[in-house]
């Protein structure tokens, strides 16, 4: 599942103090002689980078565009708030795991709040078209473009679908690319129990999207044999 768009890269807001107004201006200017806010710069440099993840896997987490938004939002403001103690070392599964943090938090006030968690209407025709486009613009026909662009929004909905613990595992590895270690990390589990989410919800992709007998037995010889 490599080469995958991202849905779209939300505009972060961020409050003051934080770096900036937006993730295209200019970083602010420390009120002392002027000069720029350092660690403010450096926030800049090695997290907005993944913006794109962090909005990919805050948009599968919780199943709605709106709340993905939300959730990035709150995430890049704790990211802030918490980079002066960061001590380095993989920046992107630091900043997942607070994403993930972040989704809890809000599937937490969803469900005291006693609203219903469904799933958001899909992108529309033109925004799935279009990153059916991205992917091949040379080549695609309108045809293959849309078909494509069904395809992908079938998969997106059918991912949505999976519970959460092999939702999360599956987009981890198999989108953001994060290593076993990684996912371990920011789950919380242990890479064995990380493996078995993912061989879980790999199986229950092939159960859904390939409902044939004879394949679904197929895949199962093979889960068997490794």
């Amino acid at each position: 599942m490599s080469g995958r768009k991202p849905f779209f890269r939300p505009q972060l807001a961020f409050s003051s103090g934080a770096p900036g107004a937006g993730t295209d201006g200019p970083p602010p200017r420390a009120a002392a002689g002027g000069l720029i806010n350092e660690e403010s710069r450096r926030f800049r440099e090695v997290m907005l980078p993944h913006l794109d993840g962090a909005y990919n896997l805050a948009r599968y987490l919780a199943r709605d565009a709106v709340a993905a938004e939300d959730i990035v939002q709150e995430a890049f403001l704790r990211a802030f708030r918490a980079f002066p103690s960061w001590r380095g070392g993989e920046a992107r599964a630091w900043l997942f795991a607070i994403v993930r943090n972040c989704f809890l938090t809000w599937a937490g006030a969803e469900r005291s709040s006693g609203r219903v968690m469904v799933a958001a209407a899909s992108l529309g025709e033109r925004d799935t078209l279009a990153l059916a486009n991205a992917a091949d613009p040379d080549q695609a026909t309108p045809e293959e473009a849309l078909a494509r662009s069904r395809e992908a929004q079938v998969l997106r909905e059918v991912i949505e679908t999976l519970p959460e613990p092999f939702r999360e595992t599956l987009v981890l590895r198999e989108m953001e690319e994060l290593s076993y270690k990684e996912i371990a990390v920011i789950t919380s589990a242990p890479i064995g129990t990380v493996m078995s989410r993912l061989a879980r919800a790999r199986q229950m992709l092939c159960d859904i999207l390939l409902p044939d007998p004879a394949a679904s037995g197929l895949a199962s010889r093979g889960g068997a044999r490794s």
